[in-house]
């Protein structure tokens, strides 16, 4: 009989949340160092440059390697001769070592979990309640596989019900492209087929828990029809050519896990769930001698990479930004930001369509004429930092509110993350505006140019309140321009072609 003590499972819990928080796992950095040395796109290979020095810089100064940290997810297997010696509950256990986490005073996360979902969405301000899935097997330990998991890629979560006969990888091949790009690729996907609806969407999230092993299981060749599966899905899903970011290249996916289990003879159920750039997860076992640390990776770990601007970038005044400035970009220019920005993001569109809606004006303090702003909602920062990382959001959420914002407010630019849809792009069109995309995964990156911060409205919103950030060569790429060119459509049509012409990769 082993017992395990409350204190020793709160303090592994809450230690390896720190840890992911700041340390991707090393399979990852490696399986994306040998993707940037493959990378032909220049676009891409730059995406991916700055994921992995932004990884490096969060391993060096442990702040998070994304401003979404995620919503946790556990995966417990208690052994049945497992004793407790606590006086919470296992939920409640995970829970507070969710809470000392995210309020860690030394490296601050961001509370993203919003109670009655329906309704209020309030924010719980310390990321409880975390997600805890049980598994009651043999044995003395309790295993725990922890994530933390962006909403960014969760959204793009899909499933389905096919009929026993329909091609697993037919569907595969229609849904990964309805995903776009906003679970900021290159990643994992995993896949759960069988069991039953829940049981396909839990298989297809646990394996994401996987080690990334796609290059090695190439090397030595598939053992089963699985491992057969996976190499095929994972080929034909590069071949897409939708690359880094969506911009198009030769890296979509990482590896693809394949998770399967028995089903009903009437059914095939099928769940793709994938993992974004902010890979985040841990495994551990406890014993009973005491809490687990996870060991800490060298620096020598990371490949010499090194991201800096693009030569041929262009500098731009924000304090001197004018509609024929943006007019004058092109869908792919590199820009580098200088100046002042509002932020902005679901929440705040919101309530600015309220205040419109009933006849209200923007709050004094606010002012978009002529100016840009970015979809982020920011880690607090510690010590000196002016703001925590400050990665962008999935800029499709604010589709609905463009045409509202380019008109009502003399908006002429946003800052987001991956492809906007075709309401988006159409407003953009007819205002004659722009959309530039910050690279998602490459938040404390981004925060660096980030000289100063200061809410000027809605701070009750916490992190979704409106900011102004004052920054300094913030780097950004022209997604659509303002005569509705989109590189989340050329980039991937174009690479797609070049692709089929690659002898080694065709």
């Amino acid at each position: 009989m082993t017992t395990i003590s409350q204190d020793h499972f709160i303090t592994s819990i809450s230690d390896a949340l720190q840890h992911i928080s700041y340390y991707h796992p090393l399979d990852y950095i490696h399986a994306l160092a040998a993707a940037y040395e493959r990378e032909q796109s220049p676009a891409a290979k730059d995406a991916i440059a700055q994921i992995l020095t932004n990884s490096r810089m969060c391993a060096e100064g442990h702040r998070p390697i994304c401003q979404d940290t995620g919503i946790v997810v556990v995966f417990l297997k208690v052994g049945m001769d497992v004793r407790w010696d606590a006086t919470m509950s296992v939920q409640e256990m995970v829970n507070e070592g969710v809470r000392r986490a995210y309020l860690h005073p030394d490296n601050v996360l961001r509370a993203s979990i919003v109670a009655d979902p329906a309704f209020t969405r309030k924010n719980t301000r310390d990321n409880t309640p975390a997600v805890v899935h049980y598994e009651i097997v043999p044995g003395n330990t309790v295993e725990v596989k922890l994530a933390a998991k962006g909403g960014g890629s969760e959204n793009k979560s899909k499933f389905a019900m096919l009929n026993p006969g329909d091609n697993i990888v037919d569907w595969v091949m229609k849904t990964v492209p309805q995903m776009g790009a906003g679970w900021c690729p290159p990643g994992m996907l995993g896949i759960g087929i069988g069991g039953s609806a829940e049981k396909a969407m839990l298989m297809a999230k646990e394996s994401l828990m996987e080690h990334i092993d796609m290059a090695q299981l190439k090397e030595r060749g598939p053992q089963n029809k699985i491992e057969e599966l996976r190499i095929e899905l994972c080929d034909k899903i590069n071949a897409l050519g939708i690359g880094a970011q969506g911009l198009g290249g030769l890296s979509t996916v990482l590896d693809v896990k394949v998770f399967d289990f028995p089903t009903h003879a009437a059914s095939k159920p099928i769940a793709m769930i994938p993992n974004c750039a902010a890979t985040r997860h841990a495994h551990f076992t406890l014993d009973g001698s005491g809490a687990v640390s996870l060991p800490v990776p060298s620096l020598s770990d990371w490949p010499d990479v090194t991201w800096r601007p693009d030569v041929n970038a262009k500098h731009v005044d924000l304090d001197a930004l004018t509609p024929e400035v943006v007019a004058s970009w092109k869908a792919g220019d590199r820009l580098l930001l200088n100046g002042k920005l509002l932020t902005g993001r679901d929440a705040a569109h919101k309530r600015i369509a309220g205040l419109f809606a009933n006849g209200e004006s923007l709050p004094e303090n606010v002012d978009f004429t002529n100016r840009v702003i970015y979809y982020v909602g920011p880690v607090d920062p510690v010590r000196d930092e002016a703001v925590g990382p400050a990665g962008p959001t999935t800029a499709t959420r604010m589709d609905g509110f463009t045409e509202m914002m380019l008109e009502k407010t003399g908006l002429i630019a946003m800052i987001g993350k991956a492809e906007r849809g075709p309401t988006g792009v159409e407003a953009i069109r007819k205002h004659k505006a722009a959309y530039l995309m910050a690279v998602g995964g490459a938040a404390y990156l981004v925060s660096k140019a980030i000289r100063s911060s200061r809410v000027v409205a809605f701070e009750d919103l916490g992190m979704e309140a409106i900011y102004e950030f004052e920054v300094h060569d913030m780097p950004v790429t022209v997604a659509v321009d303002a005569r509705g060119e989109n590189v989340h459509e050329t980039g991937p049509r174009e690479w797609q072609d070049k692709i089929r012409s690659l002898p080694i990769l065709a």
